[in-house]
This record gives structure tokens, C-alpha cells and sequence, in this order.
């Protein structure tokens, strides 16, 4: 693997452009007509544009990806997090061109990205699983049947995707006959899959997530958890570990599940297992992200493990350098997603040119960012302008260096998140360490406003 074509854009591209610096590896950019001037095009060795704005005609256009290869000589794809990266299909594509494709095999993503499969294989190897139908649900009188076995209240997921889309929650059978329809037709047109299951609403749960790391030779290890509980319509704004509710022995018996998960599934590369926990302490099986996550810093600095570069030392067949009892949890990391959004006014996207931006530094503070001042943040992509990770001996130490990093973190220009995030270190339930994931979602029905106290 001489030369790695990165087909994404914004953080995570800069991201996995320096990890492949750092091993000596060149790389290759492409970009859209929107990203001209974006950062990873001018950290890479090598820069392609592939199309439009719109990602569909350029960072999903796979022709256009694989004709950059042609062009540069690139021997290897790392896909990031989003657009192609948990496409079986291109997966299988890059394959078959003899292109390495920095992740698992398309038949690992195949498997564990149809959550109805993935659920079938967390109860072959005795992991719980939140009740629901068996498999998919193929039309409504079938799925009014299984609702009422499950019983109310009951989620309505799409098979396929990810983020919040094809999800409906149904609280009684005439909720149903609306929503079940409502969660296909959004299906079908994010993911152009309208397959649907059911699945049991566990009330007031906690989302906390497994880091694995498989190589193609059957070694596995998991690097603890990642508490997403801080979400907003299903979208993660703050991650931390460890997670406040955890116990040492639940980190072990859910490391140790999410392990057994993706060893049957024949995994190899970063993935993330993820799981509710419910309020007598039980977790149970939600899904497997079969790429890098946005949150991988957590575990990278909590750890002190980079995971793309063992995503690329799996890549090219090298076994994992390390074992389950060499990894060792060191203090405590708080992520913050700083958005381009404004959280006065229902986190409404605020595309535009930044007129300034600084970004925090100093002792224990990381920021993962593709923005410069006068960058211009783009309104087709997702709205991310950097990630603030902050660590400390433990939580107490860890939020207090956040305010600090926070109250340095100036953008100019357009709406952030920066006000939420200062707001949430402030707020006493926050601060407790007990809240579920409707915490934010409630908080915005009772008209919060998110002003700093």
C-alpha cells in the first residue's frame, strides 16, 4: 500500500490524511467544486475533483472516485465516516478493482449493516437483544401483528442507514398505521431501502457504545466504551469516557459481547458495537457501525491508540500490535461537536464564511478541524466545523478544563454550538452524570433556549 485515496471530506479527511503521513504514505484528495479551498485538499500530496456540490454528483459518484485512482496510482481507498464508507456495494467494487478498501470486507458490512441480521447474530452469541420482530416487517397488517406481540411503545427503524433517518416511534395502534408508512417512504429515500423491523422502545436508556479493532487474523480487542447519551433528534453532540453510569464489571461483560458480535461476523478493522442501557442497569444489542466514528478521539485519547492507523496497519495485513490486557483506560474525555447551527433557534443549520476563527489549545485540549478564518462553511455537507476533546484526571477535572476550552473557542460569521455546549456544563442534571437520550430533546419541548446560566 503505496499511495491512499480518501473519499470524504472536511475533519475526518485531514484526519486520516496525517495518520498516513505518519506511516509514510502519500495521499490523494479529491474534493468537489465546493471544497476548492477546503483543507484536505491542501494537506494532501495529490488533489482530484470529482464533481458538483451536491454529493451525489461527486462524493457518492463512485465512477468518478475510482477514475481518480486510475489517474493517480492510488492502491488503497479510506472511506471516514459517512457518504460510501458502510456501502457494501462499493466495498465489493473496490475489491474487485483490486483496490484495498480501508474497512472490512463487503460481506462484514453486508451482514452487520442489516440490523435484522446483525440482531440474529448478538442472539447466536447469547448477547440480549431488545425485543422486536424477527426480521423485516413487509407490509402493515403484518407489522400491526408483531406490534401488538412486542407490545406499545414501539420503534419503527429502517434496516439499512444510519442517523436518525427511517426512524418512527408508534405509541398505540393508530400511531402505527401513520408511522409505519412514514418510516418506509423516508427509508426509500435516503437509503433507496424502504425494509423496516420493530423493536421494543426501551424508556429513558443510555447510548453507550463498544470501540473494537479486529485484524485478518483472528485477533480481536475492545477499547472500552463511549457514553452518546447528550443527542438531538437521534444526533450525538457530546461524547464522553468512561461513561458515568458504568461499572468496571459492565465495561467487561459489554466489551467482552461486542467482541463475540463482530468475531462471528468475520470483522476486521475499527468498528463500533453499540448498545441501550436501561434503567435497572441491562444493556442490550442496538447495532454495529462498520467504519470510523466521528467520536473515535474519545477512545484515542482515553487510550492513547491511534485508530486510523491501526485501521491502515489491518488494511495491509499486519496483525494488531497489542492485546486486550495491554490497553489500558486512563482518566477521563469529553467530546464536544462544535456545529455550524444555531441552538436558539431549533439548531437551525448556519452555512456562511467564517470571519474568524480561533480555536481552543493548551494543556489537554485536542481540536480535530478542516476551518481556517474565511473558510466558508458549505450548506450541502453536514455542519461540523471541528470537534473540542478535553481530558482530565476525572469528570470533575475534565469539565472544568471544558469550560475553560470552550470560553477560548471563538467563531465569527455564523450561528454555533458553542452556546449549548456551555450551557450543558452548567446544567445540574448534565453534571450528575444521570440523564437519558431524550435529555436534550425534552429540554427543547419545554422551550430551552440553551442561554449560557
Amino acid at each position: 500500500m503505496k499511495k491512499i485515496l480518501i473519499a470524504n471530506r472536511g475533519e475526518i479527511a485531514v484526519r486520516i490524511i496525517r495518520a498516513c503521513h505518519d506511516l509514510g504514505i502519500s495521499t490523494v484528495a479529491v474534493y468537489s467544486e465546493a471544497d476548492r479551498e477546503a483543507l484536505h485538499v491542501l494537506h494532501a500530496d495529490e488533489a482530484v475533483c470529482i464533481g458538483a456540490p451536491q454529493a451525489n454528483q461527486s462524493y457518492l459518484k463512485v465512477p468518478s472516485i475510482l477514475a481518480a485512482c486510475e489517474i493517480t496510482g492510488a492502491d488503497a481507498i479510506h472511506p471516514g465516516y459517512g457518504f460510501l464508507s458502510e456501502n457494501a456495494k462499493f466495498a465489493s467494487i473496490c475489491e474487485n478493482c483490486d483496490i484495498v478498501f480501508i474497512g472490512p470486507s463487503s460481506q462484514s458490512i453486508a451482514l452487520l449493516g442489516d440490523k435484522a441480521k446483525a440482531k440474529e447474530i448478538a442472539r447466536k452469541v447469547k448477547c440480549p437483544v431488545i425485543p422486536g420482530s424477527d426480521g423485516i416487517v413487509h407490509d402493515i397488517v403484518e407489522g400491526l401483528k408483531e406490534a401488538a406481540k412486542i407490545g406499545y411503545p414501539v420503534f419503527i427503524k429502517a434496516t439499512a442507514g444510519g442517523g436518525g433517518k427511517g426512524i418512527r416511534v408508534a405509541t398505540d395502534r393508530e400511531d402505527f398505521l401513520r408511522m409505519f408508512e412514514q418510516a418506509r417512504a423516508e427509508a426509500e429515500n435516503s437509503f433507496g431501502n424502504p425494509s423496516v423491523y420493530l423493536e421494543k422502545l426501551i424508556v429513558n436508556p443510555r447510548h453507550i457504545e463498544i470501540q473494537i479493532l479486529g485484524d485478518k487474523h483472528g485477533n480481536y480487542v475492545h477499547l472500552g466504551e463511549r457514553d452518546c447519551s447528550i443527542q438531538r433528534r437521534r444526533q450525538k453532540l457530546i461524547e464522553e469516557s468512561p461513561s458515568p453510569l458504568l461499572s468496571a464489571s459492565m465495561r467487561k461483560k459489554m466489551g467482552e459481547a461486542a467482541v463475540r458480535i463482530v468475531k462471528a461476523a468475520g470483522y476486521h478493522s475499527a468498528g463500533t458495537v453499540e448498545f441501550l442501557l436501561d434503567e435497572e442497569g441491562k444493556f442490550y444489542f442496538m447495532e454495529v457501525n462498520t467504519r470510523i466514528q466521528v467520536e473515535h478521539t474519545v477512545t484515542e485519547e482515553i487510550t492513547g491508540i491511534d485508530l486510523v492507523r491501526e485501521q491502515i496497519r489491518i488494511a495491509r495485513g499486519e496483525k494488531l500490535s497489542f492485546k486486550q490486557d495491554d490497553i489500558k483506560f486512563q482518566g477521563h474525555v469529553i467530546q464536544f461537536r462544535i456545529n455550524a447551527e444555531d441552538p436558539h433557534n431549533n439548531f437551525t443549520p448556519s452555512p456562511g464564511k467564517l470571519e474568524y476563527y480561533i480555536a481552543s489549545s493548551g494543556p489537554h485540549v485536542r481540536v480535530d478541524s478542516a476551518c481556517y478564518p474565511g473558510y466558508h462553511i458549505p450548506p450541502y455537507y453536514d455542519s461540523m466545523i471541528a470537534k473540542l476533546i478535553v481530558r482530565g484526571a476525572d469528570r470533575e477535572e475534565t469539565i472544568a478544563r471544558a469550560k475553560r476550552a470552550l470560553r477560548e473557542f471563538h467563531v465569527g460569521g455564523i450561528k454555533t454550538t458553542i452556546p449549548f455546549h456551555k450551557y450543558m456544563l452548567n446544567n445540574e442534571k448534565f453534571l450528575s452524570g444521570n440523564y437519558p437520550i431524550t435529555f436534550i430533546d425534552t429540554l427543547i419541548a419545554e422551550g430551552c433556549d440553551f442561554t449560557e446560566d
